[in-house]
């Protein structure tokens, strides 16, 4: 390096005219490398603050990373192959995130320690000393002046002695404060290039060290990672443009398609009006009523579902029922503010107009769902609780399964039908091909088995039919379920086979006749009269009705396993019924009492027919007779028999 210019100090004491220039010179040197460093340093603060944001944002990173496998996406949530790259990703960040704490740790001690210590504690020497100077310089200024003015003529030796202590003093004060100050100034020539220089070098030694330790990290198992990573992106890229090709040619055919039905009135020769069929879906303005003479319309989506009138929301998952159509009447209306206006009419005479129904849209039986895996999070606290179930006035075949205990009620949900199970939504194929609804002649009337075991002659069909009740049903659904001793495995089946066909927009039920019989249900075609399935009664153990929407009914029916499996299993079938679901139910509960006692009389005629013993236990309604005969007549009749 060349020489370093210095101040005199020598000179310090004679104080001239050049000395105090030269001084200047240096001072103004100071101000210029104090400015300088004040930037210089504030630079290198803003390296030390990124370096600080970027090991903290890369330990965030890292962080949200290794937490991909709990969140719960409504989408896509279940990506394996994804969690496991992200975790492996986070793993690598997480190294680096340590790797740029060290290098903040390594240039907050070499860096920045450096620059810090020269700025507050050398600069502000010179500051400090460059004050005391100039103070002492005034101070030896005043003493001068005022022992040049000292007469010779009235001199006082008190006062002149005085006057000598000041400038002697003051002189001391200026020389020794101006040779500090010269060493100082000489000093910071070199301290400015150690500032400067060590600082830079603490960085770049700090860097170094961040580059080798990244090197050692970056192995080859690792690059191999990243290429696999980089080839897995690119063909998602591709597939990606290929969708999105796909999908604009889908938006320009709709586009064509669909260009005159923007039109509020399409033209019907070319779009014509379909008539036949099942489902109708759409938006429907709804007049509210907002006072006596005044009202308001309501925009909202509507659907029918079976023989219900549905209405949804924007944003909701399923529809609320808003009423039954099945014994409505509509009608056109001419209305002043608003065309094309229909009126529904209940089929007791009272008019309910949309803005009336819109009110118990909540009151539907789809108000709880059950969703699928995706959305079972988010919808999870909209399932209804059992406890707050009525118990129903007669739900089974037998008395013990009509009331609900205190056990009972405190089933949960899942204990009653598994969230997972499986739900059959149509009948798949007929089991049988008699065909019980046809008319048969006399020569093929069937004969009816006698509950009280007679073998006499053929009963009549008017007889037979007493044991016959036929009911217009439309299958919903059916499942397993893991209880079958509490009305509410029918209520919870009901909910989940109703918040399923909503959620799938399953509208479309298969309508058949339900034959109830002495001994078993069965369900006919009533086109082709085959039967497609066949219930025994016995193997009914449940039944109950909706306790809202009473034409919805189900029942429980127990079957033993296959040879494979030989545990019992318990299927729930949910049918929605033209009647209350509750005639249907006690036409079962009748005939399943007719079937008991039958089976009770049976059985005690061929008792009887085995022992004689047997006979006082059928003739047990003629006692009051046998007290009358005495023992002789009751000894006669018991050799008669």
């Amino acid at each position: 390096m060349p020489g370093i210019d210095k101040l005199p100090i020598e000179e310090t004491l004679e104080d001239s005219p050049q000395t105090r220039s030269l001084l200047g010179v240096f001072e103004e040197d100071a101000a210029a490398i104090s400015n300088y460093v004040n930037q210089l340093f504030q630079a290198m603060h803003r390296i030390y603050d990124a370096q600080n944001e970027l090991s903290a944002a890369t330990h965030l990173t890292s962080k949200l990373l290794k937490e991909y496998e709990q969140q719960r996406f409504p989408l896509g949530g279940d990506d394996e192959v994804m969690s496991s790259t992200l975790q492996q990703f986070a793993k690598v960040i997480d190294e680096l995130s340590s790797c740029h704490a060290v290098l903040s740790t390594q240039l907050a001690d070499a860096m920045m320690f450096p620059i810090t210590q020269f700025k507050e504690r050398d600069l502000k020497e010179i500051l400090t000393l460059k004050e005391v100077f100039q103070i002492a310089s005034n101070d030896h200024d005043a003493a001068i002046t005022r022992y040049s003015r000292l007469s010779k003529r009235r001199e006082n030796e008190k006062i002149k002695a005085e006057v000598t202590e000041d400038v002697y003093t003051s002189r001391k004060k200026q020389h020794q404060t101006m040779m500090h100050y010269f060493c100082a100034l000489n000093t910071l020539q070199y301290k400015k290039k150690i500032a400067m220089l060590e600082p830079l070098l603490g960085y770049m030694q700090a860097q170094i060290s961040f580059f080798k330790m990244g090197s050692e990290n970056l192995n080859e198992q690792l690059e191999e990672f990243l290429t696999n990573i980089g080839t897995s992106v690119q063909n998602v890229r591709r597939e990606m443009e290929c969708e999105v090709e796909t999908m604009q040619q889908t938006i320009e055919d709709l586009e064509v398609a669909s260009d005159p039905l923007y039109l509020p009135d399409p033209d019907p020769t070319k779009f014509p009006v379909h008539r036949n069929l099942t489902r109708k879906a759409g938006y429907l303005n709804a007049r509210n009523k907002t006072g006596l003479v005044s009202s308001s319309w309501e925009r909202q989506f509507y659907f029918t579902q079976g023989g219900n009138l549905m209405s949804q929301a924007r944003g909701d998952v399923a529809g609320g029922l808003v009423m039954d159509i099945d014994n409505c009447s509509v009608m056109a209306v001419d209305c002043e503010d608003r065309r094309y206006c229909f009126q529904i009419t209940s089929f007791d005479g009272k008019n309910e107009n949309p803005e009336e129904i819109a009110a118990r849209v909540n009151q539907s039986a789809l108000e709880a769902v059950t969703p699928s895996p995706s959305f079972q999070q988010r919808h999870e606290s909209m399932r209804p609780t059992v406890q707050s179930r009525p118990p129903a006035t007669r739900t089974s075949s037998t008395g013990s399964l009509g009331s609900e205990s205190a056990a009972l009620s405190a089933l949960s949900l899942d204990s009653l039908v598994a969230p997972d199970t499986p739900i059959q939504f149509d009948i798949i194929s007929p089991v049988s091909e008699d065909q019980p609804g046809q008319a048969k002649t006399s020569g093929q009337l069937g004969r009816r088995t006698n509950p009280f075991g007679e073998t006499g002659g053929s009963k009549s069909e008017t007889e037979d039919s007493i044991l016959h009740q036929l009911f217009i049903v439309r299958f919903l659904g059916s499942m397993e379920v893991k209880y079958d001793e509490s009305p509410d495995v029918v209520y919870e089946t009901m909910r989940q086979i109703l918040a399923a066909r909503a959620i799938h927009n399953i509208f479309r039920m298969t309508e058949s006749h339900l034959l109830v019989t002495c001994d078993c249900l069965k369900l006919i075609d009533p086109q082709t009269q085959v039967t497609r399935l066949r219930f025994p009664l016995p193997n009914v153990v449940l039944y109950a009705t909706h306790q809202e929407n009473k034409r919805l009914f189900g029942f429980v029916l127990r079957t033993s396993g296959g040879r494979v499996d030989s545990r019992q299993t318990s299927v729930c079938y949910i049918f929605e019924s033209n009647n209350e679901g509750e005639k249907v139910l006690m036409m079962v509960i009748l005939v399943s009492d007719l079937e008991e006692q039958s089976r009770l009389i049976a059985a005690s005629s061929r008792s009887n027919q085995s022992s004689g013993e047997g006979q006082f236990v059928v003739l047990s309604s003629s006692q009051s007779e046998d007290s009358d005969l005495g023992e002789d007549g009751k000894k006669k009749r018991e050799s008669e028999a």
